[in-house]
């Protein structure tokens, strides 16, 4: 058994952009775990994929011409069914035997070669057996028919090629682009596996237009990156080609000068990547008086259209230059300059135009059209919404701040919608909120209603910036708040894997805002008052709602570090102030480094289970009467309460949660010593009644900041 490394390529034409990069990890990934699975590649081996345009490839190193032989036991039957009362093999385990291919001439030493074990209460035989290793061309074609099979495929593409036999004809293939090649090397040798109606060979081709060699000739699996770009001039590998377009993106920007910059987008560079094999970064520009226009609509259209990237200032403005990359390097670069810069003119224009169309008309006067916007066919359309969310962002204000605040948040949320129905949205969606800030600067309306306007749709995503000002967080709390309770209220939910009204997303909206802003708002009050807004059309699924904020805001607790069982013991108390929470997980955790945690933790478990019990017969009332304690232990508890309790009540009225729980740590040797001698569920009704009182005062006074029993082991 010798190995060696292997080359797996399929050239294909040009495959989906966005999708490239997953198909081409996942056809090496899936490739090389399956020649793994057959011991043809060993966990040592390491895995290379590569990705242009044309080709997914895969190179494997450590690869073996043949796997080794394996030994395998099967269980055949119990002893009582495979032999008979002397001993000799049945009718069923000779005819077993014989499937296995196992020599049953001579039955005796049939059974002779087998091996007896308990099976459970019984006892079995088993067979062993030496099962051949897969060769590399039988286990190569099943990793790659594996492999192609897996692919994720955005979707999938039928085309015919002609039948290779002797009678004429065609066939149809399936796949996500039509594929005209496939390479195997392991080593210089060529593995003859099958795909896609190809047989593998040596040959692949290069660039469209710029290949030195047509076709390029693999001489060995761990040439293929070099003599791809030295005589096909590809860049074969994606993290290599996109570290190369960066490279260029950066040096071209420099040449620029003036501090200019190309905008960061990962996922244009990506794309981009996709759909060159040799990127050339060449230098462009347009008019300056399209500058006039906000620039986020030039940026977007180039972006969105064109796929350049555009170069901002050192302040961060967008310049009247933008940069290309071209998947040809001529010695003459004015006509890929200038063709460029003429594709881009008339889109820079249609935003122009859009731009002063829009402003003809003020935002106010849109607000009508909302009307004929479906928003939801349960819920209306977006002039019913706007309403809604008004309704909501004035309740919100009232609480938050004076008249002016009321008076702005109410507009802003009026205006907020009504950029929907400009022609700049409807062309560029993507622009909804922006638009609608700069139409009501030009409307005179001011920073502060222009920027609430603008913002209300953030946080759009993780690590989103939070509105500006007090009246955008009003509106973009209405804004959600209306969209959850909305939807939690016409049983529209979401599921596992689909979530359309970005449900999740809007919640941990709410959640930031309320905690990053620090808002004195409740979170069950602030979800039962957006209820009215909506009149009949809804039940009232704020409880359910309430969940599932508390779960979004589990989730990215425990993202941030908090380990669950801190995260569970704060909010199984449902704390209704979030931006409270991360003072209460302090708390937890230094509460839980004390020596006494363990056994508080485990008390108040203990108290917990007790009142839980009692509380069956009914209600237990936290006082205690003096008169009826009987024991030292039980006056001792009390006293310690009566010393502790209002100094941790202090402390906690006054947000040190972590001082108020270090003080309740004093509390250990009295609870201990109370569990120890007093029996609380005592016969006398009066004794236990009285009992169980000071033990709920004891797990009042010791669950405020959070539920301690959950820190129990």
């Amino acid at each position: 058994m010798t190995t060696q490394n292997l080359l797996v390529e399929l050239f294909v034409e040009e495959l989906p952009p966005k999708a490239l990069q997953k198909l081409g990890d996942a056809f090496a990934t899936v490739l090389a775990d399956q020649l793994k699975a057959q011991g043809l590649a060993s966990a040592a081996s390491v895995v290379t994929p590569f990705a242009s345009p044309r080709r997914l490839a895969a190179h494997v190193t450590a690869v073996a011409d043949k796997a080794a032989d394996k030994a395998v036991q099967q269980k055949l039957m119990p002893v009582s069914v495979g032999l008979d009362a002397s001993g000799n093999a049945t009718p069923a385990l000779l005819k077993k035997l014989q499937a296995l291919g196992a020599d049953v001439a001579n039955p005796a030493a049939a059974v002779a070669a087998l091996k007896r074990a308990p099976d459970g209460k019984a006892e079995a035989l088993f067979y062993d057996s030496l099962v051949p290793g897969a060769t590399l061309q039988a286990g190569l074609q099943k990793a790659l028919d594996e492999a192609i099979a897996k692919l994720p495929i955005p979707k999938v593409m039928s085309y015919q090629l002609e039948t290779d036999c002797e009678l004429p004809g065609w066939t149809s293939v399936h796949f996500v682009r039509p594929a005209h090649g496939l390479v195997a090397l392991h080593g210089s040798d060529v593995v003859a596996v099958k795909a896609l109606g190809l047989t593998a060979g040596n040959r692949t081709q290069g660039h469209r237009f710029e290949a030195a060699v047509d076709p390029v000739v693999l001489k060995d699996a761990d040439r293929y990156a070099a003599t791809l770009q030295q005589d096909g001039a590809v860049i074969a590998s994606f993290a290599e080609r996109k570290g190369e377009i960066a490279r260029q993106l950066a040096a071209a920007a420099a040449k620029v000068g003036n501090g200019a910059r190309p905008i960061e987008d990962d996922a244009l560079l990506d794309e981009v990547t996709a759909l060159v094999e040799r990127p050339n970064v060449l230098i462009c520009q347009f008019e300056e008086q399209f500058l006039d226009v906000p620039q986020e609509c030039l940026i977007l259209t180039m972006k969105a259209n064109q796929k350049y990237f555009p170069l901002l200032d050192a302040a961060g403005k967008l310049t009247h230059q933008f940069l290309v990359v071209s998947n040809i390097r001529p010695e003459d670069t004015s006509l890929v300059t200038g063709g460029n810069e003429r594709v881009v003119r008339p889109r820079l224009a249609d935003a122009k135009f859009f731009f002063d169309q829009d402003r003809k008309k003020t935002l106010a006067s849109r607000v009508e059209g909302l009307g004929k916007v479906v928003y939801h066919n349960k819920l209306g359309s977006q002039g019913e919404r706007v309403e809604r969310v008004r309704t909501i962002a004035k309740a919100i204000a009232r609480q938050l701040g004076d008249a002016p605040l009321v008076q702005d948040a109410d507009l802003a949320a009026q205006l907020a919608k009504a950029d929907l129905v400009t022609d700049m949205v409807g062309e560029f969606p993507e622009l909804q909120g922006i638009m609608g800030g700069y139409y009501a600067l030009n409307d005179g309306l001011g920073e502060t209603v222009a920027h609430a306007i603008e913002d209300h749709y953030k946080p759009r995503f993780a690590g989103d910036a939070l509105p500006r000002n007090m009246a955008g967080v009003v509106v973009a709390l209405a804004d959600k708040l209306e969209t959850l309770v909305g939807m939690f209220g016409i049983g529209n939910l979401p599921t596992g894997d689909r979530d359309p009204f970005a449900l999740r997303r809007h919640a941990l909206g709410v959640i930031r805002m309320l905690v990053e802003k620090n808002l004195p708002l409740e979170l069950s009050a602030l979800l039962a008052a957006a209820v009215p807004a909506f009149g009949d059309k809804i039940t009232d699924a704020t409880a359910a709602l309430a969940d599932f904020v508390y779960d979004r805001l589990a989730g990215s607790l425990r993202e941030q570090g908090y380990s669950a069982q801190e995260v569970d013991a704060v909010l199984a108390l449902r704390p209704q102030r979030l931006a409270l929470i991360e003072k209460q997980l302090a708390a937890v955790r230094a509460f839980a480094s004390l020596p006494e945690a363990p056994a508080l933790a485990a008390a108040n478990k203990r108290v917990g289970n007790i009142l839980k019990k009692a509380e069956l017969e009914g209600p237990v009332d936290a006082h205690v009467n003096p008169a009826l304690l009987q024991e030292q232990a039980e006056k001792d508890l009390l006293a310690a309460l009566e010393r502790c309790v209002p100094e941790a009540d202090a402390q906690y009225g006054a947000g040190d949660y972590t001082a108020s729980l270090q003080t309740l740590a004093a509390l250990r040797a009295p609870v201990d010593a109370f569990f120890d001698r007093v029996m609380v569920n005592a016969e006398q009704i009066d004794l236990r009644l009285n009992r169980q009182g000071l033990l709920k005062s004891l797990h009042k006074a010791m669950n405020r900041v959070a539920d301690l029993s959950r820190l129990a082991a």
